[in-house]
């Protein structure tokens, strides 16, 4: 059995008392699902043939690794080696079917795995210098603005502070555990903080 694209179609071709025929998956008992699966990738197979891709391309390598995964599945399925004819490259390659006794030294694919990368160091100059930076300008806007509504009212002073804070609140809460946000995060609130302690000096 081979299995080959033909107009956008993936098909199945093998040999009877007539010939060779060219059948279509869903006509074998391979279930819906996986038929449907073969259909998609020549359309994909498809259209990268057209657009005239690279051998080398990332969209060739794509078809030719699903087209070899889906020659797996027809082989396991029927239980008889599947040959697999890249639709880019025109490569003809014979997928065995799966012992059924999964005897120890059987061939398994196995997937690579991605490597894990170490975490990067943290940034704690930069970050200070980004976080004094911040408190020091939340810090001179909060008090120039309750000195200045304060002179009117001491009523409005508070509740312009209230507002400042609650507007100020959700994107910090927001920000405090993003790698970069957070330290403007963490000058806000120092800023907020510094702010009303030398309000209450003031206060004295």
């Amino acid at each position: 059995m081979e299995l080959r694209v033909r107009d956008g179609r993936a098909v199945l071709a093998g040999q009877d008392d007539t010939g060779e025929r060219e059948v279509d998956p869903h006509s074998l008992p391979l279930g819906a699902e996986l038929a449907d699966a073969l259909h998609q990738w020549a359309q994909v197979a498809d259209a990268v043939v057209r657009t005239e891709t690279p051998a080398d391309g990332v969209a060739t390598a794509l078809v030719t690794r699903r087209g070899r995964q889906l020659a797996g599945r027809i082989a396991a399925a029927m239980g008889s080696p599947v040959a697999y004819v890249d639709p880019v490259t025109g490569e003809l390659v014979t997928v065995e079917a799966p012992s059924p006794s999964g005897a120890p030294g059987d061939p398994v694919a196995v997937e690579p795995v991605a490597a894990v990368e170490a975490p990067e160091p943290t940034p704690w100059a930069t970050g200070l210098t980004v976080s004094i930076i911040t408190a020091a300008i939340v810090t001179v806007t909060v008090v120039s603005l309750s000195l200045g509504l304060g002179e009117t009212s001491q009523w409005l002073a508070l509740i312009a502070n209230v507002l400042v804070v609650g507007g100020l609140a959700p994107s910090v809460w927001l920000g405090r555990k993003t790698p970069v946000w957070r330290w403007v995060a963490y000058g806000v609130v120092t800023g907020v903080g510094v702010a009303w302690f030398v309000l209450i000096l003031t206060l004295l």
